[in-house]
């Protein structure tokens, strides 16, 4: 038999490289709250950067899964970039600015930390509505130390930006829409853990992504919705389905919502609804948020009534309700789950603190043809 010490080290060696990129997330002064949604969600899932720590000087010292109230990520929270890059053996390969303020702009504050990463060399990934590469001294900072700007939102040139035509009547699976009843609510982290959960439940399900941060995970298919000119929003997700559709035949689709459809000032739910033509929808909804997250005046609007315009406008049904925990416990969001699922007749979970059975059980009582696959998967 061999030596504990001698197996470990096979072991290790016998580990595939992690050939993802190295990077550092700025998200100063708001991990884990709202804005901070996009460094939030590269700690929980990135199949594409390997993530060294997270900048936020009011949290330094914490573990960044430990701070997002889960468990240890072995994500190290930094004072600083150089702290960042103090704390590690070799040169980053990016920096992910994971701020998603409302105005979708850099601060002042900010924009000294995007060119001190460029001074340094590393390349650097925005999802802000503001373009680094047109920004005259940080594109010149950029191409004397060769680093990489990489603008997510960016939509592709006009001339090649997609009508709708309908081709979605062609895409001959279930399709289900994650929508919510605010903002910044968790429709992308239930939209990935819905579709690693029937992925290993034996459901094949791919998710096409529609806003930054799902992108920056690493979604191989989707669209930075609201960046595209209106005219074009429709056209340009339905042709992320059907990539998606004709590039992996699966059995699911699953598709990250924005905004929410009663939301006063987004109109993303619209395009989603219009665009996937979904068969179903799970609702995302906090329970004890209020008001809205970027418009404290406005009261949130009730699981029904949202329900109710959904299913109104999208012709289509609401299979379940997924429940945002912030501000709650584990028993008052049990307590919740059994409330909605007696007041509005559909199952309820949280993605996060429940086992994600649930959400697969969620999906094949509202498809029970998708039992076969979990069927054939078992034999």
């Amino acid at each position: 038999m061999l030596p504990d010490s001698l197996r470990t080290i096979i072991d290790t060696a016998m580990q595939p490289a992690d050939t993802r990129q190295s990077a550092v997330v700025y998200c100063e002064g708001n991990f884990n709250r709202i804005d901070g949604k996009t460094a939030n969600g590269l700690v929980r899932s990135s199949e594409k950067y390997r993530l060294l720590s997270v900048i936020d000087s009011t949290l330094a010292g914490e573990d960044a899964g430990i701070a997002l109230g889960e468990a240890t990520a072995g994500i190290p929270i930094v004072d600083d970039l150089a702290a960042a890059l103090a704390d590690t053996d070799s040169l980053p390969d990016v920096l992910i600015f994971g701020l998603a303020p409302l105005s979708g702009l850099m601060s002042e504050a900010d924009r000294a930390v995007v060119l001190a990463a460029v001074a340094a060399g590393l390349d650097v990934v925005s999802g802000l509505h503001e373009f680094l590469s047109d920004d005259p001294e940080i594109s010149a900072a950029a191409l004397v130390t060769g680093s990489t700007l990489h603008d997510i939102r960016r939509p592709r040139p006009t001339k090649h930006l997609r009508m709708f035509d309908g081709a979605i009547g062609d895409v001959d699976c279930i399709r289900i829409a994650v929508l919510g009843t605010d903002g910044a609510i968790g429709k992308r982290t239930t939209s990935t853990l819905l579709t690693q959960a029937l992925n290993d439940a034996g459901v094949r399900a791919v998710m096409v992504g529609t806003g930054q941060t799902g992108l920056m995970q690493g979604a191989a298919y989707g669209v930075a919705l609201d960046a595209i000119p209106a005219q074009f929003g429709v056209g340009e997700l339905e042709g992320a389905v059907l990539a998606a559709y004709e590039g992996e035949r699966p059995d699911v689709i699953v598709i990250e919502g924005q905004g929410a459809l009663s939301h006063p000032a987004y109109l993303s739910s619209t395009v989603v609804l219009r665009a996937s033509r979904p068969q179903a929808v799970i609702m995302q909804h906090a329970p004890a948020r209020r008001m809205l997250s970027d418009y404290p005046e406005v009261r949130m609007p009730s699981p029904l009534s949202e329900i109710k315009l959904i299913e109104m406008f999208g012709k289509t049904r609401v299979i379940g309700v997924a429940i945002n925990h912030e501000d709650m416990t584990k028993a008052e969001v049990l307590a919740t789950t059994v409330r909605y699922e007696a007041e509005l007749g559909i199952p309820a979970t949280d993605a996060l603190w429940h086992e994600p059975a649930e959400l697969v059980a969620m999906v094949t009582a509202a498809f029970p043809e998708l039992k076969e696959c979990k069927q054939l998967a078992m034999a």
